[in-house]
C-alpha cells in the first residue's frame, strides 16, 4: 500500500492524530477543506450529545507548505474539546493518588461490558481490568481521523476529475425507492440530515429513528458510496491482495459497526441468472459502452471504467439507554451493560466515513498505477495511459 495512514488517540483523550505517507508533492491541501469534511461526519439525525460538544477541526502539523504537499509524511491533529473534563481520568502521565483524583478515576472506571462492542473480547485479550482502556480506542470517535485522512485522498482524486457521492438507502425498515442519478441530487443529499436521495422516504426513516429512541434503543441501516470518472485498469487480478473490490471491502468493513459490504448488485447476484447479471459490452463510433452496471465498476478485481458502486450495512449501535443483559468482568456477576453517551442512529455519519475510506483505497490504486512522487509526473503518466487505451 502506497497511501498509508496511521491514527492514534482515545475518544476522551487529548486529541486524535493522523500520519499519512505516500501523498505526491504538489497537491493542494487546506485545513479548510479537511474541516468541511469533518463537519459532514458530525451531521445526522439521531446523533447524540457529543456532537454538541465537539466541532472537529484539524491542524496540519507537517508535510504541507503554503497549502501544497511536499511529498513527505503529513501529520494532522484533531483536538478533543471534551478533554478538559478528562484530564485526570485519561492522563498519559502518572497521577498523584489523592482522594479527589482516585474518586475521579474510579467514577470513570467500567467493568460492565456491552454486547456487540469490543468491551468483552478486548478486555480479555489485553488483560484489562478497566474496560475503558478498550472502549476509548474502539469508539467510533476514531473515525474522525479517518475522515481527515480521506479528505487528503480526495484532494488527489480531484486532480483527476474523479467525483463521488454517498447517501443513505435504508434506516430500519424504511427504504429509499429513488431511481434518480444521485449525482444530480448531490446538493440535496448534503443538505439532508439523513443524507438520503429520496424525499418520500425521509419521514419514514426519521420515524424509525424516533421510535428506536423512544424505546431507549438504537437502529442501523444501509448506505451507498459511488465514484465516477474512474479510469479502466486500477487494481489487478493477479493476486488476492491487489484486487480492487477486495480492498474496498476491507476498508469499509473495518469501520466500526459495519457488518456487510457489497459491490454492484451484491447479494442480489445470488438470485439473478448470469444472462441478467453480467454487463454486456457494446461499441458505437469506436467507443465501448455498457447499458448496465451490475458489476459495480469492477471486474476480476480491476476497475472497468463504469461507476464504482459500494453498498454497506451498519448495525444498530451497541450502546443503549435501555441496556442489554451482560456481565461484570472482574466480579463474574450478571449485570446490565454499561451506558456511555451514544447516538440512536449514526448511519448518515457512517456513509461519510465509508466515502473517506473508499477515497483512500482509490487514491492508493491511482498511485500504484500512475506513480506518486509528484502530481505533475502522475498526471503525465495518467494522460499518456488514457491516450494509449483510447486506441485499443
Amino acid at each position: 500500500m502506497i497511501f498509508r495512514f496511521l491514527t492514534s488517540g482515545e475518544s476522551h483523550g487529548r486529541c486524535l492524530n493522523v500520519i499519512i505517507e505516500g501523498v505526491p508533492a504538489g497537491v493542494k491541501i487546506s485545513s479548510e477543506y479537511i474541516n468541511k469534511e469533518l463537519k459532514r461526519r458530525q451531521i445526522g439525525y439521531g446523533r447524540g450529545g457529543r456532537m454538541k460538544i465537539e466541532a472537529d477541526t484539524a491542524k496540519i502539523l507537517s508535510g504541507v507548505r503554503h497549502g501544497v504537499s511536499l511529498g513527505s509524511p503529513i501529520c494532522l491533529e484533531i483536538e478533543n474539546k471534551d478533554w478538559k473534563n478528562w484530564v485526570i481520568p485519561m492522563s498519559s502521565d502518572e497521577v498523584e493518588m489523592t482522594k479527589e483524583n482516585i474518586d475521579l478515576i474510579e467514577s470513570k472506571k467500567i467493568i460492565n461490558v456491552r454486547p456487540g462492542h469490543a468491551d468483552y473480547a478486548g478486555a480479555l485479550k489485553y488483560n484489562h481490568k478497566d474496560v475503558r482502556n478498550i472502549l476509548e480506542r474502539s469508539s467510533a470517535r476514531e473515525t474522525a481521523a479517518r475522515v481527515a485522512a480521506g479528505a487528503v485522498a480526495k484532494c488527489v482524486l480531484k486532480e483527476f476529475n474523479i467525483d463521488w457521492v454517498s447517501f443513505v438507502t435504508q434506516i430500519g425498515a424504511a427504504k429509499s425507492n429513488s431511481h434518480t442519478n444521485p449525482f444530480s441530487v448531490k446538493d440535496m443529499i448534503e443538505k439532508s440530515d439523513l443524507r438520503t436521495d429520496d424525499v418520500k422516504a425521509y419521514e419514514k426513516m426519521k420515524a424509525e429513528i424516533d421510535f428506536a429512541k423512544s424505546q431507549g434503543d438504537t437502529i442501523g441501516g444501509k448506505f451507498k458510496v459511488i465514484f465516477r470518472n474512474v479510469p479502466v485498469g486500477l487494481g489487478s487480478h493477479v493476486q488476492w491482495d491487489r484486487k480492487l473490490d477486495a480492498l474496498f471491502a476491507q476498508a469499509v468493513m473495518s469501520i466500526q459497526a459495519v457488518k456487510s459490504v457489497e459491490i454492484g448488485i451484491g447479494a442480489r447476484a445470488a438470485q439473478t441468472l448470469g444472462s441478467k447479471t453480467h454487463d454486456e459490452i457494446f461499441i458505437k463510433d469506436g467507443k465501448y459502452y455498457r447499458k448496465t452496471n451490475n458489476a459495480g465498476g469492477i471486474e476480476s478485481g480491476i476497475s472497468n471504467g463504469e461507476d464504482i458502486i459500494i453498498s454497506a450495512v451498519m448495525k444498530a449501535i451497541p450502546t443503549m439507554v435501555k441496556p442489554l443483559k451482560s456481565v461484570a468482568i472482574d466480579k463474574r456477576e450478571q449485570v446490565e451493560a454499561h451506558f456511555e453517551r451514544s447516538d440512536t442512529c449514526a448511519v448518515p455519519a457512517c456513509s461519510v466515513v465509508a466515502e473517506a475510506m473508499c477515497a483512500i483505497v482509490l487514491a492508493d490504486a491511482m498511485f500504484e498505477k500512475f506513480s506518486h512522487d509528484s502530481i505533475d509526473e502522475m498526471k503525465s503518466n495518467y494522460y499518456n495511459y488514457l491516450n494509449m487505451i483510447s486506441e485499443r
